[in-house]
């Protein structure tokens, strides 16, 4: 499994790489050679390092990581002169070794075994993510001699000052912990060595050495072996999670108590959580748990369900709820609802159109991205949605793979209306839409003054609609893609084959007509599922087709 690299708050770290100390510019090629001979004897290297200026130590570091150096960068290590190391950065650029890895934390280890902290530390974060700060080694190689503005004055001397005072009472100074800053990508198989690794060292140190986690992806992997390293790692860190495991309710129940301690997520996904046809009093208990752990999500702004059973006519519930209906008297089922929606209920102004009392459920910001795809929903679920939600900041609307064929779409009409002021992209794939209900849409479009995108491949749409859509949201200055479905009458039979020659006539029309409006900029792009293999067909000016319309 891939380590990746992670971060905390941006304003936190970058400070860690200021100082007021000018790049050296020597000629590259000297510089090298003066590394060079020095690691030729590590051990004199590692005596040298008390020596060594500073700006010696980026470059030294980087030889000894790509020589394999690991008992000279087990000491730099220790005698690192920065308050932040970005070996993910490094990590990028050279395939790390375990023993490698396993050096730089050995060299850490040893710093937190120490009850009182050498003077000379400086080190606070060990950063392992892989995409950031990809300049701080170039900059230091002497490559980008002109760029200094990463690195100034280190805000260290108020602690100096307040260690001497404490040493002279005789009292050993504070410990705080060291932040190992890492994204987790949680995979079915045994663990990769170089995370083992880590986690052992936390799990040794305790509360000196703290793992922080922005970014969490769970795929299929046991249970156990998940709650094990979420043990270790700090989950007020976590502000994106992905859950992507075919877990039932049961199975999810034990995930649970680790979701509500992440109280700073921004992005939430759950995919593929599945209930059995007949509730079981085990089952409710499992959703009265999930509505609970929702509680702690204050900060929630991204909320993605895909491939969620359990959802279809149960939203309007929430409704009765927020009226002032007790939710300790519905069945838990009910109860999951109330709480896994009333997320995105309110916005944080204490009440929404359906509660006329503050309420501690509210978001402390906006939620916005709502996301509800390949699951099943009622007309009472649209309802809810448009009289209930405040959606007054709502970026991202998405019900793709939500079969809206037999539903009466007013009440999506009111939601898009009612995101109208800040919708930017609006997704309606293979949501099975016909001409009649998507007539009842576009009058709703027009006022979508912020909306960039929309895409409603896979639904059965004619030109004549088509035409209608273009009149409709010819006003919209912002709206640059659009990707429509080819429409029924490139077809060739009922069987679905689709004919390249009529799709071509069809999309110069739509052409001529964006030129003939002033808006021959905007991106309209066919697409339709290929009638052998599945994948999708994508037309602009000249047809995109996949293998099986090509001859061997």
């Amino acid at each position: 499994m891939p380590l990746s690299l992670t971060s905390s708050q941006d304003s936190f770290q970058s400070r860690f790489f200021r100082m007021n100390v000018q790049p050296p510019c020597p000629p590259p090629r000297l510089l090298e050679l003066g590394r060079q001979s020095l690691l030729h004897n590590e051990a004199l290297a590692i005596m040298a390092l008390e020596e060594l200026p500073i700006e010696l130590f980026p470059p030294l570091f980087m030889e000894a990581f790509a020589g394999r150096h690991t008992e000279a960068l087990k000491a730099m290590v220790q005698a690192w002169p920065f308050l932040c190391l970005p070996l993910g950065a490094l990590m990028q650029d050279h395939q790390p070794h375990l023993d490698i890895f396993q050096a730089a934390l050995d060299g850490l280890d040893v710093l937190l075994a120490q009850e009182v902290r050498p003077r000379w530390w400086k080190l606070q974060v060990l950063d392992l993510r892989r995409k950031t700060h990809q300049d701080f080694w170039t900059l230091w190689s002497g490559m980008k001699v002109s760029v200094c503005s990463l690195l100034e004055p280190e805000p260290a001397q108020p602690m100096q000052k307040r260690c001497r005072v404490e040493a002279q009472a005789g009292l050993k100074p504070v410990q705080a912990p060291v932040e190992v800053l890492v994204d987790l990508c949680i995979k079915e198989g045994t663990l990769d060595e170089t995370l083992s690794y880590l986690l052992k060292k936390a799990k040794k140190r305790g509360k000196l050495l703290h793992i922080r986690c922005q970014k969490l992806r769970i795929f299929t992997m046991p249970m156990q072996s998940i709650r094990k390293i979420l043990k270790v790692v700090q989950l007020d860190s976590i502000q994106d999670l992905e859950v992507n495991c075919i877990w039932k309710l049961a199975t999810l129940s034990r995930f649970l108590p680790h979701l509500g301690r992440m109280g700073n997520l921004r992005r939430l996904l759950l995919s593929r959580i599945h209930i059995l046809p007949h509730t079981t009093p085990g089952q409710e208990n499992c959703v009265n748990q999930l509505s609970a752990q929702f509680l702690n999500l204050p900060h929630l702004q991204e909320l993605y369900l895909d491939s969620v059973s359990f959802l279809e006519g149960r939203l309007h519930q929430v409704i009765k709820v927020r009226r002032g209906t007790s939710s300790a008297a519905k069945p838990g089922f009910f109860r999951f609802i109330t709480i896994a929606v009333s997320i995105f209920a309110c916005w944080g102004h204490g009440q929404c159109a359906q509660c006329t009392q503050k309420s501690s459920r509210c978001l402390n910001t906006p939620l916005e991205t709502l996301s509800i795809t390949n699951c099943l929903i009622s007309e009472s679920d649209l309802t809810y949605l448009s009289q209930c939600l405040s959606v007054s900041l709502l970026k991202d609307l998405g019900l793709s793979g939500v079969n809206l064929t037999s539903l009466n779409l007013e009440s999506l009409q009111v939601l898009i209306e009612r995101t109208s002021a800040t919708l930017q992209e609006l997704d309606l794939d293979e949501c099975g839409i016909m001409d009649s209900q998507f007539s009842a849409l576009l009058p709703s479009l027009s006022p979508c003054s912020q909306v960039a995108t929309f895409t409603f491949c896979g639904n059965p749409i004619s030109m004549a609609m088509l035409e209608s859509l273009l009149h409709h949201t010819m006003g919209l200055s912002k709206l640059s893609h659009v990707l429509y479905p080819a429409p029924l009458e490139s077809y060739e039979d009922v069987h679905g084959t689709l004919h390249l020659g009529l799709l071509a006539q069809l999309h110069a029309r739509l052409k001529q007509l964006l030129c003939k409006s002033g808006r021959p900029s905007m991106f309209w792009v066919s697409t339709s599922p290929c009638p052998h293999c599945g994948d999708q067909i994508l037309y602009d000016t000249e047809p995109i087709l996949c293998p099986c319309y090509l001859p061997d």
